[in-house]
């Protein structure tokens, strides 16, 4: 991946303006910024008149093929976000597939330390344990992690 000049390391935002032209020329709506009309909401909930109640944000969405696509890269890497995605896209209407890319690693200063994560490691090793124990039942058909 190419980076912008003086970045070390990818944003999601980075990521997703990398990926765009191709996602789009292949049917997604893909989050093109933060201002209202850039991002890609979703339904969850619905309450009075079939208007929705509750919408979650994603970086992605595939409507014919029910693709849900989050990118995750800097503080998302070592916080719990991949737990936080998973279950946000289970909830998200007309989601049957997931996609969650993941930093292979993630390189941060803390008290003055160095210190790393292996970001894809603990999310394929959080997704293993998530469908080998079949105590949690997510509804996709299939979820794909991408490691970049």
């Amino acid at each position: 991946m190419q980076l912008k000049a003086g970045m070390t390391r990818p944003t999601s935002d980075g990521v997703l303006e990398v990926l765009r032209p191709d996602m789009e020329a292949l049917g997604y709506r893909v989050e093109s910024g933060k201002a209202r009309g850039q991002r890609i909401e979703r339904p969850v909930l619905f309450g009075e008149n079939g208007h929705p109640e509750v919408t979650y944000e994603i970086d992605a969405f595939h409507d014919a093929l029910g693709i849900a696509v989050e990118v995750e890269a800097g503080r998302g890497a070592m916080s719990n976000a991949a737990y936080r995605d998973i279950i946000r896209a289970s909830l998200l209407l007309d989601a049957e597939y997931f996609v969650l890319m993941m930093p292979l690693s993630y390189s941060y200063k803390s008290g003055g330390r160095a210190l790393s994560t292996e970001a894809y490691s603990k999310t394929r090793e959080q997704l293993s344990a998530i469908y080998a124990s079949q105590r949690l039942r997510l509804p996709f058909k299939a979820v794909l992690l991408i490691g970049y």
